[in-house]
């Protein structure tokens, strides 16, 4: 079975989340890499668990549990630039891919909801 975007979309970002927390791991910044590590993994986790779903109704749930740890990660990488423990480079990257990520999930939800 060929990925959705979505599922693409987050699995390339759990992918750069996990590099990024291994270089903080390096730095001895263990907290924060265990948080966005946890936080941004699970994004991809509930997206792709959300394709075999019980109901639309399990199915925005665990979509929206997805939204929720996006956001969550969003907040752990501005904090961590704003820390200055992850590089400007690397936040502007995957802070991007986070918001992208966020308004697709957005966008799906809000249509599931309209149905």
């Amino acid at each position: 079975m060929e990925k959705s975007i979505i599922q693409q979309k987050s699995l390339q970002f759990a992918r750069s989340i996990y590099k990024i927390c291994k270089s903080l791991e390096s730095q001895k910044e263990f907290i924060i890499a265990n948080q966005l590590l946890r936080s941004g993994t699970s994004v991809g986790a509930n997206i792709f668990e959300s394709y075999f779903s019980e109901s639309t109704n399990d199915y925005i749930h665990k979509l929206s549990i997805s939204l929720k740890e996006v956001n969550e990660t969003l907040y752990w990488l501005e904090f961590s630039k704003l820390e200055n423990i992850i590089d400007e480079n690397v936040f502007n990257k995957l802070n991007y891919d986070g918001i992208e990520i966020r308004k697709i999930l957005i966008s799906i939800i809000k249509k599931l909801k309209q149905k």
